[in-house]
């Protein structure tokens, strides 16, 4: 068993902290909305000893990993810097294990601040959305120390089906661009391809079921075919979200160069979805902007 704390519980945070008190983790949650936290006590504490505490120094004082999963740059470091920061309350050789999607920025910052007071960052942003949160079953990408890594790897298990070190501080950050990079052009091209089918006339379930055996199956037109097609988009990552992570691509590409032409299309047919109401909607709403004349 070992002490943790878990900052943010949001639709990822509150199954993953869950999941650490399923696994027999000692857990002390932290949310801005009370309520929350102790609606958290109440599902995943009874029988796992889990508490909640009023600030992220309070729930991090005495733990030997913090984890967090927020929605920002700025969200991370109010939770993480200050007199009732999680580094105010966190000892030496603990570790810091940030799950947000975030950039590689603050990543390298706060883990050289970190440095200094003797305590280890990890940037470990998560793919699988909801979902895979709910079932234990996110794809974790992490950078930072080898050794501290190792240590925060089985306790990262209890929420995740793959965990790995891609580099030094920043690594799983960028890593996690590149997944969004991709999942972006992917879905441009799937919304396109079942908007092409449906004005063709085709039985579109037979179309998925059939092309989805070839080269052009993912998870996204096994887990999103259907309910485009339907005109389904309440429910899943939300287009704000995509945004949000987009626009750190973008950022990143700024500074190393990388060209991302499609990307920054996508991003815009986004805003054209946050135009008609569907900030919400899940990122497969592309369809929609195809779907309406």
């Amino acid at each position: 068993m070992t002490k943790v704390a878990f900052l943010g519980l949001g639709v990822m945070g509150f199954p993953m902290a869950g999941h650490l008190a399923a696994a027999g983790h000692d857990v002390t949650v932290y949310n801005r909305s009370a309520a929350k936290a102790d609606a958290w006590v109440a599902q995943h504490g009874k029988g796992h000893g889990g508490a909640a505490a009023a600030t992220p120094r309070e729930a991090a004082t005495g733990a030997e990993m913090v984890f967090c999963c927020v929605g920002n740059d700025d969200d991370l470091r109010s939770v993480i810097l200050g007199d009732d920061g999680a580094f105010a309350g966190m000892g030496r050789d603990s570790i810091l294990i940030d799950n947000t999607t975030a950039s590689a920025e603050v990543a390298r910052e706060l883990a050289a601040i970190g440095k200094e007071k003797g305590i280890a960052f990890i940037d470990a942003p998560v793919s699988g959305g909801q979902a895979g949160a709910e079932n234990g079953a996110l794809t974790v990408m992490c950078g930072g120390d080898a050794a501290a890594f190792e240590r925060a790897q089985p306790v990262i298990d209890s929420f995740a089906r793959a965990v790995t070190l891609m580099g030094p501080s920043g690594a799983g950050q960028l890593t996690k661009m590149v997944n969004q990079i991709c999942i972006a052009g992917l879905l441009q091209g799937l919304a396109e391809g079942m908007n092409f089918g449906l004005k063709a006339g085709l039985d579109m379930e037979k179309v998925v079921g059939v092309i989805g055996k070839g080269a052009a199956q993912s998870w996204q037109m096994d887990n999103r075919g259907g309910t485009m097609c339907k005109g389904e988009f309440e429910f899943g990552f939300a287009v704000d979200w995509m945004r949000k992570d987009l626009g750190i691509c973008l950022a990143e590409a700024k500074n190393n160069g990388a060209r991302l032409p499609v990307t920054a299309l996508v991003d815009q047919f986004y805003a054209q979805v946050q135009a008609r109401g569907g900030n919400r909607w899940d990122t497969s709403s592309l369809m929609q902007l195809l779907a309406k004349d």
